[in-house]
């Protein structure tokens, strides 16, 4: 039997209708703060953004890790899980065209142990490095009765929260899109952090693998490969907001895929023509849960962990920037003018409906 998300444990359709019993109540908050502290973002962005100033805003993200942390206790490997936390705050701060400054790190524990929260703490640190961001406190909090572990006594979630800093003015909202504009995809390093509750399943669950499995498609043990870090794509995509580039839409390519260029802007859809060839962990994926293409791309990256959307004669500049930080990018399609707002993946011929949150083929 095809292996989905949903079956796999994560219910995405469930989740989008919780929210809309939620978001009501959370948009009633809006009206309690009239100007510092006014929201400038409709929630759905990838960071809230709040004015502070006529000419300083400031952006506001919150984000975990996931069942990532699950591989790592299986692996007894924390020392870059931190790495994760940091890139899936910032990666999404950088989306609404702010600088990322400081993050705040929540880690709830089954046991306090020092040397659990030191590995935690060197990957925290390598990640606020790459990310170019201080952390300047948190919490830790001791909850045996509610973490639980696949290892004894290193039970652990981990939460970030991250703030940058924009001009009001310089918001990027998708609403600079014009027809033609392009886009430009980032490459990812692998899965990231999203969709290892499918990846698990499949391999741990479904096919019984050793996590210490050594494949030669991957070039080294399965629990390696889905452990390498979440690329942070900070440096780059400050580079190009400070080079002048106009960034009209970037969009962090985690949980929905391809359809979160959607998340931002009026109007307009996306003709994808190109796309990289996958990581051989995603092809490994889809044989071993026999998951359709279009399951894949609604849960997975693809192989693309981060899209720009811009004027065609900012692609070259786009270009040369991503190269100069070791990150290779690709032209990848295209924006085309669409009320509904679809994402057309030529190259499997499928078409993603963000409002119904899928894609069909």
């Amino acid at each position: 039997m095809a292996k989905t998300y949903a079956k796999a444990g994560v219910d995405t359709r469930k989740e989008e209708l919780s929210l809309k019993g939620l978001l009501p109540l959370l948009y009633e908050t809006f009206s309690y703060r009239k100007d510092i502290g006014k929201s400038l973002t409709s929630i759905g962005h990838y960071a809230g953004i709040i004015k502070i100033s006529d000419e300083i805003a400031i952006a506001l993200k919150t984000d975990g890790v996931g069942t990532k942390i699950l591989v790592s206790q299986m692996m007894n490997k924390y020392d870059t899980i931190g790495i994760d936390c940091i890139a899936m705050v910032a990666n999404d701060v950088i989306c609404t065209g702010a600088e990322p400054l400081s993050v705040l790190d929540y880690v709830a524990v089954q046991d306090p142990d020092p040397e659990l929260i030191k590995q935690i703490g060197i990957g925290l640190k390598k990640g606020a490095e790459m990310a170019n961001v201080n952390i300047v406190g948190g919490e830790i909090a001791q909850m045996r009765d509610m973490i639980k572990s696949v290892r004894p006594k290193r039970g652990f979630d981990l939460v970030g929260m991250c703030v940058g800093v924009v001009h009001p003015k310089k918001i990027i909202d998708g609403s600079l899109i014009q027809e033609g504009d392009v886009v430009v995809g980032l490459a990812s390093s692998g899965i990231h952090s999203n969709g290892l509750t499918l990846a698990r399943n499949i391999f741990f669950k479904q096919r019984k693998f050793d996590v210490h499995k050594y494949f030669d498609e991957l070039g080294r043990t399965l629990g390696e490969e889905l452990l390498e870090p979440t690329l942070i794509y900070v440096p780059e995509v400050m580079n190009m907001i400070k080079e002048g580039l106009n960034l009209k839409n970037i969009a962090h390519i985690t949980s929905d895929g391809l359809l979160n260029l959607a998340r931002v802007g009026e109007k307009y859809g996306y003709t994808i023509e190109y796309m990289p060839e996958p990581h051989p962990v995603f092809k490994m994926i889809q044989q071993y849960g026999k998951v359709n293409d279009t399951e894949m791309f609604r849960v997975c990256n693809m192989g693309v962990g981060l899209c720009t959307v811009l004027s065609k004669n900012d692609v070259d500049n786009a270009l040369q920037i991503a190269e100069k930080y070791g990150r290779k990018a690709f032209v990848i399609g295209y924006a085309k003018k669409d009320p509904d707002k679809k994402i057309v993946l030529k190259p499997l011929k499928m078409i993603g409906y963000p409002e119904k949150g899928k894609f069909i083929k």
